[in-house]
Parts: structure tokens; C-alpha cells; sequence
């Protein structure tokens, strides 16, 4: 069969149980979701593809939603059959959703308007969950942790939670939303922004944790937030508890609004 080439840009959504991979991106000593991900489509497609996704996870992170774009150079035939194909490619830990036409400039990573996070806590012990939520003993001030949450919303510049030296060319970001809610054995901490830094998340996590155990006041919290420095901040929790949740595009990205699910044939 020929295809008329021309250039399409798609955006896939996927999710993946982080355990055994070295983040999202490609590293050059261990496994990625990126790599993975971008093998499977090679195999597919029958040609070398770069995947660029959303943003970075951790090694160790989860991923209930993330979203990743690639082009292709010729026009293929819509059927109902991709997303089936590129899960038969993949591992168990790595699920497709959906795959989307977008314009050809749209960005996966610099036209998300909003990202959301988790991270989960277990305060007894649960044989079923140990590898996919951290788990503490100690009793935890949960009110007065989501006293000291909200102030986040307050501020723009969080270099006091980000990983140092990276290559961000600001550390300003709008959250819109942060708060420690209960779901049976579970605390969730959920936090939304219009985008987050390298270990913001977990650095945060760390710091209401601090809170929660009364070595740190809501107002010392915010002193850490003022400081701009890492140091001042609580230690980063650990990578196994959090999940990226949501991402979200301004609509006028995307071609008829309707997913696309493509299949190859041979």
C-alpha cells in the first residue's frame, strides 16, 4: 500500500507502573518508558520515530496519564485497531489509551496548560499496595498539613523544592490547587500547576511531612518558601508513592477534537 506523505503530529496517551524503569526519559544506564515506548512504535511503523513526552518522571514514578507526541511523514488509513497493536508490542507495565491528531506545531510538553499529581500514603501495613504507595507509622497532622498546603498557592517561586542544577530557565509556577484528602487506609496529597519542577513534588511532600509531625509550623513552612533555597527544605519522599494524574491542552490544538486510532497495514 502507498501513503501520501506529508507530515502528521499525534499525541499519545499512555500509562505506565514505574518500578522497573529509570524514569520517562531515554538514560544511558538503564531502562525508559521513552525508549521503550519509542521501539514499539519503530517496530509498528517500520521506521525510527523520537517520542517527546509531557515532561520527565523519576525513576521510580508512576504515570496514571501521560502524554507524549511523534510525527509520521505519510498519511495513514483510520481504523480502530492501533492503540490494540502498540499494547500486544508493549509490556504489561505500559498501557496505550488513545492516540489524537494535533496541528503540526502543537507540543506535548510547552502547550500543557495544567499538570496533576499524587502521592500516596499508607499509614498501616497493606501487602497489596507496598510497592505503589510509601508507607509511615507515625501519626501525622493531616489538618494542619493542608493549612500549610494552601499556602503554596500563594507563591510563584518554588526554588526551595526544586532539584538543583538543572537546566529550567525559571523556577516560577502557578499552583492552582494542593491538598491531602483520605480514601480508606490512604492519604493522597493531590497538587495541580501550570507546571512543576525537577522533584518539586516529592520535595514538597517531604517538607508538609515536617509539618505534619510538628518539627515545622505552617509559618516556617512558608520561611522555606521564601528562602528560595533547597537546603531549608524536608527531604524528598520517596519515588514509589507518586503518580502523574492529569495533563491538560487548550482545545484548539487538537484536529476534530476525536482521537485517532490508526492501524498499519502490511
Amino acid at each position: 500500500m502507498s501513503f501520501c506523505r506529508v507530515k502528521k503530529r499525534y499525541f499519545i496517551y499512555l500509562s505506565y507502573n514505574g518500578t522497573c524503569y529509570h524514569g520517562w526519559q531515554v538514560q544511558p544506564n538503564g531502562i525508559s518508558v521513552q525508549e521503550v515506548l519509542a521501539k514499539a512504535l519503530g517496530t509498528i511503523f517500520r521506521t525510527e520515530l523520537e517520542i517527546i513526552g509531557a515532561g520527565r518522571t523519576d525513576a521510580g514514578v508512576h504515570a496514571k496519564l501521560m502524554v507524549a507526541h511523534f510525527d509520521l511523514e505519510f498519511e495513514l488509513p483510520i481504523t480502530l485497531n492501533l492503540t490494540h497493536k502498540l499494547n500486544s508490542f508493549l509490556p504489561k507495565d505500559i498501557a496505550i489509551y488513545k492516540i489524537v491528531e494535533v496541528l503540526p506545531d502543537a507540543h506535548a510538553r510547552f502547550d500543557a496548560i495544567m499538570r496533576r499529581y499524587e502521592y500516596h500514603i499508607v499509614t498501616t501495613k497493606n501487602v497489596f499496595k507496598n510497592l505503589l504507595t510509601a508507607k509511615l507509622s507515625e501519626q501525622l497532622d493531616f489538618e494542619t498539613m493542608n493549612k500549610a498546603a494552601e499556602t503554596l498557592m500563594e507563591y510563584r517561586d518554588f526554588t526551595s523544592f526544586s532539584k538543583l542544577h538543572t537546566d529550567a530557565m525559571t523556577n516560577n509556577c502557578v499552583v492552582s490547587y494542593a491538598k491531602w484528602t483520605q480514601q480508606d487506609d490512604e492519604w493522597i496529597f493531590t497538587i495541580q500547576a501550570d507546571r512543576f519542577l525537577r522533584n518539586m513534588v516529592r520535595a514538597i511532600v517531604g517538607t508538609l511531612l515536617e509539618v505534619g509531625r510538628g518539627k515545622m509550623s505552617v509559618s516556617d513552612f512558608r520561611t522555606v518558601i521564601e528562602a528560595q533555597n533547597r537546603c531549608k527544605a524536608g527531604t524528598s519522599v520517596p519515588a514509589h508513592g507518586l503518580y502523574l494524574v492529569d495533563i491538560k491542552y487548550p482545545e484548539r490544538i487538537f484536529i476534530g477534537g476525536l482521537s485517532l486510532e490508526l492501524l498499519i497495514v502490511n
